[in-house]
C-alpha cells in the first residue's frame, strides 16, 4: 500500500515541555561596615559627639534581609505553570468534534451545537491491513421520500486515478462504481448516495470492499476493508441531514 500511496495526514501527540526556571534563589551577604576616617581637627570634639561617634562605629549596621518581600508576597513557582485538568464529563466548546459512543468497528462522530441534540455520523477509518491509515468513510441519513436514504462521503489519497472511479462490494456481491466529486489537500472526495436496498445490504452483511487505483500503477486495483460490524446500532442513531 505504502509503495502507491502517502497515508492521510492525523494530528500527531503534543509534546508538553515545562519550563525549568520556577525559583529565584537570592544570595544574602550584608556588607562590612564602612571605616569612617575622621579628619584631624585642631578643636577636640565635645563630649557628646564623641559618644555618638563611638555608638556608630561599634553598632552593626542594620539591614533588612534580603527576599523579605517575597515572603509577604507569594513568588511565582512552578505550581502557577502546571494545569490541574477540567471536568472529563463538562460541556463541549460549541464548534467542537467529539466522539459521542463507539458501536463495533464504527465511530459515532458529533459536532457540539447550542441545540438540545448535537448533529451526529457514522465514521470509520480504513487502513492497508496494516494499520497505516488510508482512507476515511463517513455516513449520515437523509430524509425519507427521496431516492437516496443515506449519503457517504469517502476521503482516498490524492495519489488515486480519478478517471478509474470508485467501487463499492459488499459481501462480494455486485459492485456499484461512483465519481469523485472534488480534491484538496486532504485527498480526493467520493459523495456517494445510498438507495434503501444498499442499506439493507449494509445491515445484514459482515464487510463491504472499496476498490481504488493507484495513479502511479493505473493497472492494479487497492482494496480497502470496510467493517460492517455495528452498523445498524450506529445508523439508527445517526443524524438525518434536512435540506437547507
Amino acid at each position: 500500500m505504502n509503495k502507491y500511496f502517502t497515508i492521510l495526514p492525523f494530528c500527531a501527540a503534543l509534546a508538553l515541555t515545562l519550563p525549568v526556571s520556577g525559583y529565584a534563589q537570592t544570595s544574602t551577604s550584608e556588607a562590612p561596615a564602612a571605616e569612617v576616617e575622621t579628619p584631624p581637627s585642631n578643636t577636640a570634639p565635645t563630649e557628646g559627639a564623641a559618644s555618638d561617634a563611638a555608638s556608630s562605629a561599634t553598632a552593626p549596621a542594620e539591614t533588612a534581609p534580603a527576599g523579605a518581600e517575597a515572603t509577604d508576597s507569594q513568588p511565582a513557582g512552578v505550581d502557577s505553570q502546571l494545569s490541574l485538568g477540567e471536568d472529563g464529563e463538562a460541556a463541549q466548546a460549541v464548534g467542537k468534534p467529539y466522539t459521542k459512543e463507539v458501536n463495533g468497528a464504527w465511530e459515532m462522530r458529533c459536532i457540539k451545537t447550542e441545540e438540545e441534540v448535537d448533529p451526529c455520523q457514522m465514521y470509520q477509518l480504513m487502513d492497508d491491513g496494516q494499520g497505516a491509515p488510508v482512507a476515511e468513510f463517513s455516513l449520515f441519513r437523509l430524509p425519507a421520500g427521496g431516492k437516496a436514504t443515506a449519503g457517504a462521503t469517502v476521503v482516498v489519497p490524492l495519489e488515486t486515478a480519478l478517471p478509474s472511479q470508485l467501487t463499492l462490494t459488499v459481501d462480494g456481491g455486485k459492485a456499484r462504481r461512483y465519481p469523485f466529486a472534488f480534491c484538496n489537500p486532504v485527498g480526493c472526495y467520493v459523495r456517494m448516495g445510498l438507495t434503501e436496498a444498499d442499506v439493507a445490504a449494509f445491515k445484514r452483511g459482515k464487510e463491504a470492499v472499496i476498490t481504488i487505483v493507484p495513479a502511479l500503477a493505473p493497472d492494479q486495483k487497492v482494496e480497502l476493508s470496510l467493517s460492517l460490524d455495528g452498523f445498524t446500532a450506529s445508523f439508527d442513531k445517526s443524524s438525518v441531514v434536512e435540506d437547507r
